[in-house]
């Protein structure tokens, strides 16, 4: 076992261990995937503050994201198929969040079920991410099941009414239905560890969507089903419909502009995260944590603001956190070190990530993660 010191060693890691058609997934995004690469390349710019002879005695980064206690402003980001990287990934993803104090988001497109995380932790509250789909009856019974299964917030995506063109997944042949190529399935061929650990589980299919649709039997048709059921239609008055059914914290995911982060205040939801989905949707998008600073100016003081896209350590989220993000996600980090190592994979990513955090905070001249602002950055660097 090599020594694991970054989320990059868990990424090399993960690439030996993960079929390609699922590392793929996971670690691409649409056309030029230029949106993709920005959202980490951007974090490198923005420079830091080294600050000496300060008291770093009895440091804190413990917080707050909608009136929840996080042991750091970060929380496993929603993604889908993360059981296909690893065997029930999503039971494995919670139970580490869980262990470490911080929130986790089960994807409307997870392959374990709402049940099975609920049951895989105990009943501890997750949040639950929520696709909106033609079929309004099927999403008033995921809300419901959400809300059955103890989850404390719902996170609605706004920005994938219709998908983004993924060239590997086009490639690998992961569409709807999956058409896999001869170079595909010898590629799995050759991951013994990961297909024992599939061989293991009975979860190998969107466990939120199996059993709930009539007529969906089989990999093919469901596939086929999700791809036709995405909502291109999805307005602000659905995102009114669905925090009334919901009834609790709401989360808005996927703003970038500020036009839309003030509707989104104007809707009454909870907080609101600036992302691009990843990179995964409108290439040529700018970066999350260039569109940060604008959309907290505008509307930082009546609304939480969030972020994700890019974070590949515990330095990027004290960036965003200075230019005044609430709380961070992580998608792209937590699923190398599932992919990795399983549970202990994504405990050592959090693990990276709150190391890094806590030091370079202390660096700058902060013991306490309430304390932290643009003072830490360096003028002209962001």
């Amino acid at each position: 076992m090599p020594v694991i010191t970054t989320i990059e060693d868990l990424r090399v890691l993960a690439k030996k261990r993960v079929p390609r058609m699922f590392y793929d997934y996971a670690d691409s995004g649409s056309w030029t995937e230029s949106t993709y690469r920005a959202n980490e390349s951007d974090f490198q710019k923005i420079k830091l503050r080294q600050r000496v002879a300060v008291n770093m005695e009895n440091r804190s980064t413990a917080t707050q994201m909608i009136g929840q206690n996080v042991a750091m402003p970060v929380a496993i980001a929603p993604t889908g198929l993360t059981g296909m990287q690893h065997a029930d990934g999503e039971i494995l993803g919670a139970r580490a969040a869980k262990k470490f104090g911080i929130p986790f988001t089960l994807s409307t497109m997870s392959i374990c079920s709402i049940e099975d995380v609920a049951a895989g932790t105990d009943r501890h509250p997750f949040w639950f991410q929520l696709y909106v789909m033609k079929d309004r009856g099927f999403i008033e019974r995921l809300i419901d099941r959400a809300k059955a299964a103890n989850c404390s917030a719902l996170v609605l995506t706004l920005d994938l009414q219709i998908l983004g063109q993924r060239h590997k997944d086009l490639k690998n042949g992961l569409s709807a239905p999956p058409k896999p190529t001869l170079a595909t399935i010898l590629n799995l061929m050759t991951k013994p560890r990961w297909g024992l650990g599939m061989l293991g589980t009975k979860r190998h299919g969107f466990g939120n969507i199996v059993g709930h649709v009539k007529g969906v039997e089989n990999m093919g048709s469901l596939s086929e089903w999700t791809a036709k059921q995405f909502d291109p239609g999805l307005n602000w008055g659905d995102v009114e419909w669905i925090k009334k059914r919901w009834g609790g914290k709401l989360i808005l995911k996927g703003i970038q502009d500020v036009e839309d982060a003030k509707l989104a205040v104007n809707s009454g939801a909870d907080a609101l995260i600036v992302s691009n989905h990843g990179g995964r949707q409108l290439d040529g998008a700018e970066s999350s944590i260039r569109a940060l600073p604008q959309i907290v100016d505008a509307v930082g003081s009546q609304i939480e603001v969030h972020m994700d896209g890019g974070i590949r350590s515990g330095q990027d989220v004290l960036k965003a956190r200075a230019l005044g993000a609430k709380g961070t996600y992580i998608g792209r980090s937590f699923l190398y070190g599932l992919g990795a190592m399983g549970e202990e994979g994504v405990s050592k990513a959090l693990q990276i990530i709150h190391r890094e955090l806590d030091l370079t905070m202390a660096f700058c001249g902060h013991t306490n993660i309430e304390t932290v602002d643009k003072g830490i950055l360096l003028p002209g660097t962001y």
